[in-house]
């Protein structure tokens, strides 16, 4: 199994606050891999660095033999819209749009015809049980619902990895537990890496493995049994 992404001593600093003390991490591709730490730990940061959202101030983030940090902003942004798909606690999805133009949004941002994105947009909906709510704006979808369309957003575009901050945060137990069997089966069969930051054990529960953040440092790793 090749790497998805490689850390290679990572240091990241917010003004004299030091938030990752030299990290180094290798993912595989089409690993479930858990971030785990308290808060201000480095976990969130951390991801941050592996999407080239932050660039570290010393070390390497290394994504398909290509350093993150030499890519131009322009390169980096077209690698988060193709590569990299993203579930944050909220969904964030726009209010302002239908479920399915939500979804779309990645593939017509990236040029393709509204119609055709459409068309791309739609299996998802059968495959995360989202049937006859392509119309509906975020307002008038469930919490559980609304946070499905950002999953189908984020595996639209065929990514490589997708990275899920908190990604049942803001749920109740069931519809959290219905959210992370959804990613994760879709993610393992399509051989897509998944990075999830989290505090819950029940959510981490879901990874091949858990790796724990302590003062920016990797604390601990843990493979499931």
């Amino acid at each position: 199994m090749s790497h998805a992404i490689e850390i290679k001593d990572v240091y990241k600093s917010y003004g004299s606050t030091l938030a990752l003390r030299g990290i180094d991490l290798t993912i595989k591709k089409g690993e479930i891999v858990a971030i785990m730490g308290p808060s201000g730990s480095g976990k969130s940061t951390l991801m941050h660095c592996m999407a080239g959202i932050f660039l570290p101030d010393k070390g390497q983030v290394m994504f398909a033999d290509k350093d993150l940090a030499k890519l131009t902003d322009n390169e980096r942004t077209t690698l988060r819209r193709t590569d990299f798909g993203f579930v944050f606690q909220f969904g964030q999805l726009v209010p302002e749009l239908s479920a399915i133009d939500n979804v779309a949004l990645p593939l017509i941002l990236g040029g393709m015809k509204r119609t055709d994105a459409h068309e791309k947009a739609k299996p998802w909906f059968v495959k995360l049980h989202l049937e006859g709510l392509e119309e509906r704006t975020s307002a008038e979808l469930s919490g559980g619902q609304a946070q499905r369309v950002a999953i189908a957003r984020a595996l639209v575009s065929e990514p490589q990895v997708i990275f899920a901050d908190e990604p049942t945060g803001s749920l109740d137990s069931l519809s959290g537990e219905r959210v992370m069997e959804l990613m994760t089966s879709l993610a393992r069969e399509n051989n897509v890496t998944v990075v999830i930051v989290t505090h819950e054990p029940r959510v981490a529960a879901y990874a091949d493995r858990e790796v724990i953040v302590r003062d920016g440092k990797v604390a601990g790793k843990a493979a499931h049994v």
